[in-house]
């Protein structure tokens, strides 16, 4: 097992890669995360190296943030800390499987992935999946809500990835979708509570947008 001292040295790497983000993707999101990964471990099982390594490294190439290939970054950051090249190909492993893609998202083939992308994915929904989801739409420059634009639904990875539209449609193409999609029973009872909860939101914002709630004016 590595030591805490390795893990944290690589996370102040990853910090490094995020500084000054905005999007969402900053090191608070890999901080919790990994703490989720970790607590999902506890009950599931699976390596606790390859997902604390996953974890930490799961955005340190991610395609919305770095022009990087071959999982340049990760890989570096790896063998910067002796992480044996066996490690290293299970955590880029489990990094391939994470990211939503659409209709071309894949259910991870190891135990190990299927935490990381539980983790990943909770903290995309609920209170701070909301928060993170118009951080990352504003510093994208797309608007919050339009009316006129209607969500899209069975996009490719290609089609997702291209895709500007706005922030509340982002809500039916991809968070509202994460509930079901979650792999380990841990995760399922945990997006539950969030999933509700952005269905509150998306109620009240709403409700708000056209003046059918004006009780509190």
């Amino acid at each position: 097992m590595l030591s805490e001292d390795v893990y944290h040295s690589i996370m102040d790497d990853v910090a490094s890669l995020f500084v000054n983000d905005s999007s969402g993707h900053d090191i608070h999101h890999t901080k919790r995360v990994h703490d989720s990964a970790v607590t999902i471990q506890a009950t599931e099982g699976g390596d606790i190296d390859i997902i604390r390594l996953a974890s930490l490294l799961h955005d340190a190439d991610d395609r919305k943030l770095f022009a990087t290939e071959n999982y340049s970054n990760a890989r570096s950051i790896m063998v910067d800390h002796g992480i044996s090249k066996d490690m290293q190909d299970a955590v880029i492993h489990v990094i391939s499987q994470v990211s939503f893609k659409g209709k071309d998202t894949i259910a991870p083939d190891t135990l190990e992935g299927m935490i990381v992308q539980d983790a990943d994915r909770l903290d995309a929904i609920g209170a701070i999946g909301i928060g993170r989801a118009f951080a990352y739409g504003g510093k994208a420059g797309r608007a919050m809500y339009d009316p006129k634009e209607h969500h899209k639904e069975g996009m490719s990875e290609s089609e997702y990835y291209s895709n500007e539209g706005t922030t509340i449609n982002h809500f039916y193409e991809k968070l509202l979708l994460l509930k079901d999609m979650m792999n380990t029973e841990t995760a399922k009872r945990v997006a539950k509570h969030r999933h509700s909860f952005m269905e509150g939101f998306l109620k009240e914002f709403y409700d708000e947008w056209y003046g059918t709630n004006q009780t509190n004016l």
